[in-house]
Parts: C-alpha cells; structure tokens; sequence
C-alpha cells in the first residue's frame, strides 16, 4: 500500500533531552550524569538525561518518584528563559534555510522539502542544517527523513541519541514492521495494553489484524493505526508563522505627570491585552511600552521574555520597561504597551512548576470577564 503513496519528503529535527542539554551547557559538570529537569516536588519529570533513562527516569514521571527510584539523581528545577532563548535560536537557523518548516513544539521541528530533490540532495542538505544547528549552539539533535511526516517522527526516535535516519520512499512498511506498537505517536499506554489483550504487539501485528475489529475495538483511531501500519499519514506541514503583536494604546484629554496614575493604566493595559493574548491561544516572547510626550517626542523600549501569556509575569516587566523609558516629570499624552513575538505553540511550562492554581484562577477570571464584560474584575493596582 506504501506504493500509492505520492512521493513526499519530510524532515524531522528533535533537541535531543533539549531541557537537560542546555543545562549541561550552562554546567558542564553535570555531563555525564543522571539529571532530570522538573526539580519541584510536586512537577514532573520534562526532560531526562539518558544516564538517568537507564536507571528508570522517564518525561512525565512525577519528580518524588524519580528521586525515590533513582537517590542520586541530580534534580534541577529548569530555567524557563534559558530554554526559550534555544529554542528561538534553532528556529531562527531554522527559518533561514528551509524553504516550509513547523515548529511543532519549544524543541521539536517539520521541514517539508518536497520537490527540492531537482535542486540538491535533500538528504545531504539536511545533514548540513543539523551541523551548522550544533555547531552554533553546541546543541545535540536528531532527525529523520521520510515521506510523511509520521515516519520522519518515528525515524527521529530510531535515531537517537544525536543521530539521523532516512527512510527510503516505498520502505515504510518494511520500516515499521518490527517496531512496538507504542513506537507510533498516539499510542499511549491505555492504547496498547488493549492491543496486548488482543494479540497486537508489533506494527507488522497490526497490519495483518482485521481492520473492521480494530474499529469495533478502538474506534476511528483502530483504523487509522492500521493504516499507519503501512506507513499512510496525511498530515501537512504547516507553514509557523508567528502573529505581529496584540498592543493598546491610550491618549489623554489631559497630559498625565501622576505615577500613581500611569502606573495604574500599565497594568490595566497589561491585564487587558494579556486577556486577548490567552483568548487567541497564544503566548507572547517580547514586551515593549510606548510612551509619547506633550511635546510629541515619542520613545519606546522593549525586552524579550520567556513565553507568557500570564499578566502576573508581564506587569512587572511593564513597569520595569517604564520606569527605564520615563523621564520623571515630564507629562506624557499617550502611553502603551505591545506584545510581540506571538506563538500558539504549547512549550508546556507547566512541566517545570507547578501552574496548575495560576492556570484554573485565569480561566476563572477570564470566564467572569466574558461573561460579565472586561471591566468586572480588575487588580486593585489597576482600578
């Protein structure tokens, strides 16, 4: 079935272990040793190293319980920044060369290079992105090559650590067949002890299974496993394109000198946009405030941030960028705030503290304000 497949070619990238690589840049001396990222005794495990993998460690086990498997396990808590400030890294060397790529999550990328086969060796070209990517950011990274992007992602798991794997088009079954099961992206741990219970334990197992009692037994996603057993995945590789920027701007009737004021509209323009931010899905890596004096002189400042869509985390940025920007007594006619750097791309911050209070009180309040209108809950430093 692999034959009716039209000939596509994607690649894979994956930051090998991203979180504790970047750690063991910062701190060379953890080299080596069994570390795990998600330090916070009530977080999870988000990335491991693969000394700490062969002592049982594994992404998303609970931080207490990989201490107690592992005592000498090195736990780092994670610096959020750091990562994001990699991952922008990448995705700009990234961005620079490939004709369509996606950025699917803060370490993990799609490059589409269908078609380019008439120019140069796809294979070859992506052997020079992945050595200039590590020898400009020192970073380890894996990647597979093949003709959807399912089998680049299986490709890129045979391939680590810090390896790459082509899959030659019409092998994809051949490639897949001796794989587990839970090899293929999707299948979690539920999937696949009902396909134990049925007898199902390797790809090749599933595409000699009836497709019909697949269905009967999982469903939709019964039937797209067996068609995944041939190697068939659809999915397209969506072009990543950051928004603009979400800003607001506000002019006085009157030119404002009060600090107290202005620092009041600097939160409720921060609250107000950090609202539209979560409404759109999205997270924010740059902050910048505006401000224009009486006189029409207008000056502007902006930072880069870790991926936010927290007001809480943006405020005092704000505020920070303000009082850099402000010449103190001088009265200001329109003051702003934009945010920038905007990515829908889930880079799962929850993994390194625990935000589950910060995220259901936002969703709380942000009900109230949909429901009520913006105005009906604001901080007492904005009223």
């Amino acid at each position: 079935m692999a034959e009716n497949i039209p000939q596509r070619i994607i690649a894979h990238f994956d930051l090998d272990s991203f979180f504790v690589s970047v750690e063991v840049l910062n701190d060379p001396s953890l080299k080596g040793k069994p570390v795990f990222v998600g330090g916070s005794e009530r977080g999870v495990v988000a990335s491991c190293s693969y000394e700490a993998r062969k002592l049982g460690i594994h992404s998303g086990m609970p931080s207490k319980k990989a201490l107690l498997i592992c005592p000498q396990a090195i736990a780092i808590k994670g610096n959020y920044s750091e990562y994001s400030k990699y991952s922008r890294w990448v995705t700009q060397i990234i961005a620079s060369k490939a004709p369509l790529y996606e950025k699917a999550s803060i370490d993990e990328f799609y490059i589409d290079l269908t078609g380019m086969n008439q120019f140069f060796n796809p294979l070859q070209w992506t052997i020079d992105l992945r050595s200039q990517i590590m020898e400009e950011t020192k970073l380890p990274i894996s990647f597979g090559m093949g003709s959807n992007k399912m089998i680049a992602k299986i490709a890129t798991g045979q391939a680590k650590p810090n390896g790459y794997l082509q899959v030659a088009f019409g092998k994809e079954q051949e490639f897949l067949s001796p794989l587990l099961v839970n090899k293929i992206p999707g299948v979690g741990d539920h999937t696949n002890e009902v396909l134990k219970s049925m007898g199902i334990f390797t790809m090749r197992d599933v595409s000699l299974f009836d497709p019909s009692q697949l269905g009967e037994r999982l469903g939709k996603w019964g039937l797209e496993l067996w068609q995944k057993s041939f190697g068939i995945h659809t999915g397209e590789v969506c072009q990543y394109q950051e928004a603009k920027s979400i800003s607001t701007e506000n002019t006085f009737e009157k030119n404002k000198t009060d600090i107290n004021f202005l620092m009041g509209e600097i939160v409720r323009m921060s609250e107000k946009i950090a609202f539209e931010l979560r409404e759109e899905g999205k997270y924010a890596g740059c902050v910048a405030v505006k401000i224009r004096y009486h006189d029409f002189e207008t000056v502007s400042r902006q930072t880069t941030i870790p991926f936010t869509c927290a007001e809480d985390e943006i405020i005092p940025i704000v505020k920070d960028l303000f009082h850099k920007l402000y010449k103190r007594g001088i009265p200001i006619r329109l003051l702003g705030v934009r945010l920038s750097e905007l990515t829908n791309v889930a880079l799962q911050r929850n993994l390194f503290d625990n935000t589950e209070k910060k995220s259901d009180l936002y969703k709380a309040i942000d009900d109230v304000k949909k429901r009520f209108g913006k105005v009906k809950i604001r901080r007492a430093s904005g009223n």
